[in-house]
Protein backbone atom coordinates (compact mmCIF):
# COMPACT_ATOMS: atom_id res chain seq x y z
CA UNK A 1 0.00 0.00 0.00
CA UNK A 2 1.12 3.34 -0.66
CA UNK A 3 1.00 6.09 1.69
CA UNK A 4 -2.09 8.02 0.30
CA UNK A 5 -4.03 4.13 1.05
CA UNK A 6 -3.19 4.75 4.46
CA UNK A 7 -2.45 7.80 5.93
CA UNK A 8 -4.90 9.89 8.09
CA UNK A 9 -6.84 12.66 6.03
CA UNK A 10 -9.27 15.76 6.91
CA UNK A 11 -11.76 17.17 4.52
CA UNK A 12 -12.58 20.94 5.68
CA UNK A 13 -15.64 22.30 4.27
CA UNK A 14 -16.57 25.67 4.24
CA UNK A 15 -20.29 26.89 4.01
CA UNK A 16 -21.09 30.97 4.59
CA UNK A 17 -24.93 31.03 5.53
CA UNK A 18 -27.07 34.09 5.99
CA UNK A 19 -28.35 34.79 9.38
CA UNK A 20 -31.75 33.78 8.65
CA UNK A 21 -30.86 30.54 6.95
CA UNK A 22 -28.83 29.41 10.09
CA UNK A 23 -31.61 27.02 12.04
CA UNK A 24 -32.28 25.26 8.37
CA UNK A 25 -28.66 24.91 7.41
CA UNK A 26 -27.73 23.39 10.91
CA UNK A 27 -31.11 20.67 10.38
CA UNK A 28 -29.07 19.68 7.19
CA UNK A 29 -25.81 20.16 8.78
CA UNK A 30 -26.92 17.43 11.24
CA UNK A 31 -28.15 15.01 8.74
CA UNK A 32 -25.18 15.87 6.31
CA UNK A 33 -23.02 14.67 8.94
CA UNK A 34 -24.68 11.61 10.14
CA UNK A 35 -24.79 9.80 7.00
CA UNK A 36 -20.85 11.20 6.45
CA UNK A 37 -20.83 8.94 10.10
CA UNK A 38 -21.78 6.29 8.57
CA UNK A 39 -19.22 6.01 5.94
CA UNK A 40 -16.57 3.22 5.97
CA UNK A 41 -13.31 5.27 7.56
CA UNK A 42 -15.49 7.75 9.38
CA UNK A 43 -12.89 8.70 12.02
CA UNK A 44 -14.94 12.02 13.83
CA UNK A 45 -16.05 15.44 12.65
CA UNK A 46 -15.91 18.94 14.21
CA UNK A 47 -17.56 22.30 13.66
CA UNK A 48 -17.11 25.78 14.42
CA UNK A 49 -19.34 28.06 13.93
CA UNK A 50 -18.57 31.87 13.47
CA UNK A 51 -20.76 35.12 13.06
CA UNK A 52 -19.94 37.57 10.90
CA UNK A 53 -22.47 40.88 10.46
CA UNK A 54 -25.45 39.10 8.46
CA UNK A 55 -23.71 35.67 8.02
CA UNK A 56 -22.81 32.73 9.81
CA UNK A 57 -19.58 30.70 8.49
CA UNK A 58 -20.08 27.29 9.38
CA UNK A 59 -16.44 25.08 9.12
CA UNK A 60 -17.05 21.38 9.04
CA UNK A 61 -14.07 19.00 9.81
CA UNK A 62 -14.30 15.48 9.09
CA UNK A 63 -11.62 13.03 9.72
CA UNK A 64 -11.00 9.80 7.76
CA UNK A 65 -8.55 6.81 7.86
CA UNK A 66 -7.91 6.60 3.94
CA UNK A 67 -7.72 9.32 1.15
CA UNK A 68 -10.11 6.82 -0.76
CA UNK A 69 -12.59 6.28 2.24
CA UNK A 70 -12.76 10.60 2.31
CA UNK A 71 -12.76 10.35 -1.65
CA UNK A 72 -16.23 7.76 -2.07
CA UNK A 73 -17.81 10.03 0.60
CA UNK A 74 -17.21 13.67 -1.25
CA UNK A 75 -17.90 11.67 -4.52
CA UNK A 76 -21.06 9.65 -3.60
CA UNK A 77 -24.57 10.30 -5.00
CA UNK A 78 -25.67 10.81 -1.20
CA UNK A 79 -23.61 13.68 -0.88
CA UNK A 80 -24.43 15.35 -4.29
CA UNK A 81 -28.10 15.40 -3.00
CA UNK A 82 -27.41 17.08 0.20
CA UNK A 83 -25.33 19.57 -0.72
CA UNK A 84 -27.75 20.11 -4.21
CA UNK A 85 -30.35 20.51 -1.14
CA UNK A 86 -28.41 23.19 0.74
CA UNK A 87 -26.95 25.12 -2.28
CA UNK A 88 -29.98 27.62 -2.04
CA UNK A 89 -28.76 28.49 1.38
CA UNK A 90 -25.05 28.69 0.37
CA UNK A 91 -23.14 32.34 -0.19
CA UNK A 92 -19.69 31.27 -2.27
CA UNK A 93 -21.06 27.89 -2.65
CA UNK A 94 -19.58 24.33 -1.16
CA UNK A 95 -15.91 24.93 -0.53
CA UNK A 96 -13.79 21.79 0.19
CA UNK A 97 -10.10 21.23 1.44
CA UNK A 98 -8.42 18.33 1.06
CA UNK A 99 -5.17 17.44 3.38
CA UNK A 100 -3.34 14.23 4.65
CA UNK A 101 -3.03 14.49 7.99
CA UNK A 102 -3.97 16.77 10.90
CA UNK A 103 -2.62 19.86 9.45
CA UNK A 104 -5.74 21.67 10.12
CA UNK A 105 -5.67 21.03 14.20
CA UNK A 106 -3.80 24.60 14.81
CA UNK A 107 -5.54 26.66 12.08
CA UNK A 108 -8.59 28.61 12.97
CA UNK A 109 -11.13 29.46 10.58
CA UNK A 110 -10.22 32.53 9.01
CA UNK A 111 -6.90 32.20 9.65
CA UNK A 112 -4.78 33.12 6.29
CA UNK A 113 -1.25 31.25 7.75
CA UNK A 114 -1.21 29.24 10.66
CA UNK A 115 -0.05 30.94 14.08
CA UNK A 116 3.53 30.91 15.30
CA UNK A 117 5.08 27.17 16.49
CA UNK A 118 5.57 28.59 19.44
CA UNK A 119 1.86 29.28 19.82
CA UNK A 120 1.27 26.19 18.94
CA UNK A 121 4.42 24.55 21.43
CA UNK A 122 2.09 26.37 23.91
CA UNK A 123 -0.87 25.31 23.45
CA UNK A 124 0.11 21.28 23.11
CA UNK A 125 2.05 21.67 26.26
CA UNK A 126 -1.00 22.65 28.06
CA UNK A 127 -2.78 20.07 26.52
CA UNK A 128 0.04 17.28 27.27
CA UNK A 129 1.41 17.71 30.52
CA UNK A 130 -1.96 17.09 32.42
CA UNK A 131 -2.78 14.00 30.47
CA UNK A 132 0.96 13.11 31.21
CA UNK A 133 0.93 13.26 35.09
CA UNK A 134 -2.91 11.70 34.86
CA UNK A 135 -3.24 9.25 32.70
CA UNK A 136 -0.28 6.90 34.26
CA UNK A 137 -1.63 7.07 37.69
CA UNK A 138 -5.28 5.93 36.00
CA UNK A 139 -3.72 2.87 34.52
CA UNK A 140 -2.03 1.91 38.25
CA UNK A 141 -4.93 -0.48 38.98
CA UNK A 142 -4.44 -2.26 35.72
CA UNK A 143 -0.49 -2.74 36.40
CA UNK A 144 -1.16 -4.07 40.11
CA UNK A 145 -3.76 -6.68 38.95
CA UNK A 146 -2.31 -7.93 35.58
CA UNK A 147 1.94 -7.63 35.96
CA UNK A 148 2.24 -8.57 32.39
CA UNK A 149 0.76 -4.78 31.41
CA UNK A 150 3.33 -3.32 33.79
CA UNK A 151 5.94 -3.95 32.59
CA UNK A 152 8.38 -1.08 30.99
CA UNK A 153 7.25 -1.30 27.01
CA UNK A 154 4.29 -2.27 27.76
CA UNK A 155 3.32 0.10 30.30
CA UNK A 156 4.71 3.11 28.04
CA UNK A 157 2.72 1.94 24.95
CA UNK A 158 -0.77 1.72 26.98
CA UNK A 159 0.33 5.46 28.71
CA UNK A 160 1.58 6.99 25.57
CA UNK A 161 -1.51 5.55 23.12
CA UNK A 162 -3.59 6.49 25.27
CA UNK A 163 -2.75 9.97 25.57
CA UNK A 164 -1.91 10.31 22.23
CA UNK A 165 -5.44 9.05 21.30
CA UNK A 166 -7.34 11.67 24.15
CA UNK A 167 -4.71 14.37 22.53
CA UNK A 168 -5.69 14.07 18.81
CA UNK A 169 -9.64 13.33 19.29
CA UNK A 170 -10.91 14.87 22.22
CA UNK A 171 -8.66 17.86 23.85
CA UNK A 172 -6.47 19.56 21.12
CA UNK A 173 -9.54 20.28 19.04
CA UNK A 174 -11.18 21.50 22.02
CA UNK A 175 -8.63 23.25 22.75
CA UNK A 176 -7.79 25.25 18.93
CA UNK A 177 -11.67 26.22 19.62
CA UNK A 178 -11.13 27.65 23.13
CA UNK A 179 -8.17 29.76 21.99
CA UNK A 180 -8.98 30.16 18.60
CA UNK A 181 -8.59 34.00 19.03
CA UNK A 182 -5.23 33.86 20.72
CA UNK A 183 -4.48 31.56 17.68
CA UNK A 184 -5.05 34.17 15.05
CA UNK A 185 -2.56 36.40 13.45
CA UNK A 186 -2.33 39.45 14.97
CA UNK A 187 -3.29 42.35 13.14
CA UNK A 188 -1.16 45.45 12.82
CA UNK A 189 -2.66 47.61 15.58
CA UNK A 190 -2.03 44.40 17.57
CA UNK A 191 1.27 44.07 16.62
CA UNK A 192 2.50 48.24 17.78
Amino acid sequence: MNRTQTETVTLVVRHQVHQQHEKRYETWLHQTTEAAGRRLGHLGVDVVRERQADTVNFTCVLRFDQLQHMQSWLDSEERNQLVAEVQPLLRGGDNTEVSLGKDFWFVPGDAQSPPPLWKQAVISFLVILPLSLLIPVLWQPLFRVVPWFSGYIMSNVLITLSIVLLVVYLFMPMATRVFAAWLAPATRAEQS
